[in-house]
């Protein structure tokens, strides 16, 4: 791809990186998986810790969507492993994904997490890449706001639906205030569908119709 940072729809770059679990190869060694990889500032600090935890609390939902997770700072791969280990004897959880080593920042910097005005560490980045190995979505957090890791969940089960039903998400879903966990029919584009509509769905107009799936 060309030399600018990626974007929603763009193929992810193709990377070799260094993890707690050896040499991987993205996207190629998760054809056909969802991923997401996601950045964390720093080893031993109490956000990325509390980060961690919650992501591995949520593993095994990830692994039913069929999705896997990646961590990624600029430590060394001994910090991470020492930090894995920190957490699984002081906090009594086992983080069973990979953390990606980019002491060089390479793959930081290929992938726009080092951000001026934060210093040389990486910002708290997520890509949620589908298993053509296109990114779907692109999030970014300040180094002091740890993430909310039900709504990235919640992203994938989103993503997985609008995939399967061609169909639009509500904010809020599943729990929506005007259509609770129904999702939208995709606006109609000519004349005779506008007017077909609200005999098909539940609508508020023609425009805004809405089912259950």
């Amino acid at each position: 791809m060309e030399n600018r940072m990626a974007l929603i729809g763009d193929p992810f770059p193709e990377l070799e990186v260094q993890t707690t679990h050896g040499v991987k190869y993205l996207p190629g060694d998760y054809s056909g998986k969802w991923f997401i990889l996601f950045s964390h500032p720093s080893d031993f600090t109490p956000v990325c810790t509390t980060e961690f935890v919650a992501f591995q609390k949520l593993y095994d939902e990830f692994q039913a969507l069929n999705c896997d997770l990646i961590g990624l700072s600029v430590d060394q791969v001994f910090s991470h492993i020492k930090w894995v280990e920190w957490i699984k004897d002081n906090l009594k959880v086992e983080i069973k994904f990979p953390i990606i080593a980019d002491h060089t920042a390479d793959v930081s910097h290929a992938l726009g997490l080092i951000h001026p005005g934060k210093g040389t560490t990486t910002v708290r980045a997520v890509f949620i890449v589908d298993p053509t190995g296109t990114i779907r979505a692109i999030l970014y957090y300040p180094q002091e706001l740890g993430r909310n890791m039900q709504e990235i969940l919640r992203m994938v089960k989103g993503f997985q639906l609008l995939d399967a039903h061609d169909v639009a998400l509500p904010a809020n879903w599943p729990e929506n205030e005007l259509i609770g966990s129904e999702v939208i029919v995709p606006p109609a584009s000519d004349v005779d569908t506008a007017e077909q509509r609200p005999k098909d769905y539940d609508c508020f107009d023609w425009w805004f119709c809405h089912k259950a799936v």
